[in-house]
């Protein structure tokens, strides 16, 4: 007995003037039929059934029943949810055509069920947004940090490139000043082996594009939680090159300018499952979500130039990952970045 859908698919397609109906694997047992109705039945179009197998990627599920529940349950905050596979998820964490376009070319039509990774789905947006995102400064745990031997009250600008990889992309202003912010991770009050950033009396370090510094000690509230990093600059060193040729042996460290600076909401995003296979055997799916698959920073501070940023607009904050703006919850005056893909790229060909 076949259900009426087998009736109603073949006659939709030929009224709609469809050529090719492409399907997935488990209607190749439906194609006889299919085609009888066609072949009986007074249509004027003549289309044709195709199988192919599934995408099928780890570390999430492809199922439109299962991805359905996780909606309706509330497990995520819709279909565009960032974590979700679906084409307005996908474009609201900032996957671009191209990339996409990339991903599907890559790995083909095959009638061979497969699983691709992840990996390569980030791997491919890497490649687009390397080339094409502007860069900016964005620190997501700002810590203050303040130059003791600069003077107060005074402050002046920067020119950084926009995209290294695309000269005439140009350059942007930064403002700089006594106090600026940088991440938390940037500094340690006691240094650990191979640690090459902030810390008391340890290696200089240049400010992205501005001077090399040098820690000189902290400040830190009641609690004993670090309120302030103190350092000091070498005004013969603006640009990040001393004047008197001297190697600086720590990091390179981003910032932003404290008095400029514009408040802003990160979201960072990890797979929506903690294993590669969810929906494979006897697992229940749910039981696999990845608790970690959202992490929001509410006081991230970023440059100036990006307080009227737009979506569907992408960034490569500098260390950080590449971030676009939230098409959904950004707003003026809120600003809310989501983390498309981290810079480390895990694919391997």
């Amino acid at each position: 007995i076949y259900p009426m859908y087998d009736f109603a698919h073949p006659l939709e397609d030929a009224l709609e003037g469809i050529t090719h109906s492409l399907c997935s694997l488990e209607f190749e047992d439906h194609r006889p039929l299919y085609d009888w109705v066609i072949a009986n039945c007074p249509v004027s179009a003549r289309p044709r059934q195709i199988e192919f197998a599934r995408l099928g990627i780890n570390y999430t599920v492809m199922s439109k029943r299962k991805l359905r529940q996780l909606v309706e349950e509330g497990r995520v905050s819709g279909w565009d949810d960032p974590r979700m596979p679906t084409l307005c998820g996908l474009r609201r964490r900032g996957y671009t055509p191209r990339a996409i376009r990339n991903f599907s070319e890559r790995n083909g039509v095959s009638k061979a069920a497969s699983t691709v990774e992840y990996a390569f789905l980030e791997h491919c947006l890497r490649e687009d947004l390397n080339e094409t995102a502007q860069r900016r400064m964005a620190v997501l745990r700002p810590v203050r940090l303040i130059i003791t031997n600069y003077p107060e009250g005074q402050s002046e600008t920067f020119s950084v490139e926009n995209n290294p990889n695309r000269p005439e992309d140009g350059a942007r202003e930064v403002a700089f000043s006594r106090e600026l912010y940088i991440e938390a991770e940037d500094f340690l009050p006691a240094p650990v082996p191979k640690y090459k950033r902030l810390y008391p009396d340890g290696p200089e370090c240049r400010l992205k594009g501005a001077y090399v510094i040098k820690c000189t000690g902290y400040e830190t509230d009641a609690a004993g939680n670090i309120t302030a990093i103190l350092a000091e600059y070498d005004p013969d060193s603006r640009g990040g090159d001393p004047a008197d040729g001297r190697k600086v042996k720590g990091a390179t460290i981003h910032w932003v300018d404290a008095a400029t600076a514009v408040d802003a909401e990160v979201r960072l995003y990890d797979n929506l499952f903690t294993d590669a296979e969810p929906d494979a055997g006897d697992k229940n799916f749910l039981d696999c979500l990845n608790p970690s698959s959202l992490e929001v920073l509410p006081h991230a501070k970023v440059e100036a130039g990006l307080a009227g940023a737009e979506a569907p607009a992408s960034f490569q904050f500098l260390r950080q990952g590449y971030f676009c703006v939230d098409n959904k919850d950004s707003a003026p005056g809120h600003l809310v970045f989501n983390r498309s893909v981290s810079l480390k790229d895990s694919f391997k060909f």
